[in-house]
């Protein structure tokens, strides 16, 4: 892998949440329905949104490639860092693009004076399961998350110490 993370430009907004429909109709459609699917990419990449959190400094968003192969989202609060968002298309999947994108992520939560990552994961997504325990994550709880308009969000939380 030659690539290595940079922050996502506004200019790229547009690209990643395409990447994000392409990584979500490739893994979610066994775990949740389409209609939900729509509707959290709907909310999730929606321009206006991505620009507020990029215009954040409390928001990190990083890309690789262009077109983006992959991108992740982290944001802070007063405990712990939030890894928000992780895709790398699956085409480009255990090429160590996931781990560059993590890794900045990682770093980033220290440069905020955070320790922990958190994060959440699908329960079906046991690829993304395995994936985030090779890297240091360890489930803590189990939630289902009421997202609105009838669609949840059956979830492990998942965190590891920076």
């Amino acid at each position: 892998m030659t690539d290595v993370p940079r922050r996502l430009t506004p200019d790229e907004v547009d690209a990643v949440a395409a990447l994000a429909r392409t990584v979500w109709q490739a893994t979610y459609p066994a775990l949740i329905s389409q209609a939900q699917i729509d509707a959290m990419l709907a909310d999730r990449y929606a321009t206006a949104r991505i620009r507020s959190q990029l215009n954040n400094p409390r928001h990190a968003w990083w890309v690789m490639g262009f077109p983006p192969d992959g991108f992740a989202h982290v944001y802070g609060d007063a405990t712990a860092a939030k890894l928000d968002k992780l895709y790398v298309h699956p085409e480009r999947q255990r090429l160590g693009l996931g781990t560059a994108l993590l890794r900045a992520c990682a770093d980033w939560a220290r440069t905020q004076g955070l320790c922990v990552l958190r994060l959440q994961v699908n329960r079906g997504n046991a690829q993304a399961i395995r994936a985030y325990e090779k890297y240091g994550f360890h489930i803590v709880e189990s939630r289902v998350f009421d997202i609105g308009n009838g669609h949840v969000m059956d979830d492990h939380v998942m965190e590891k110490t920076l």
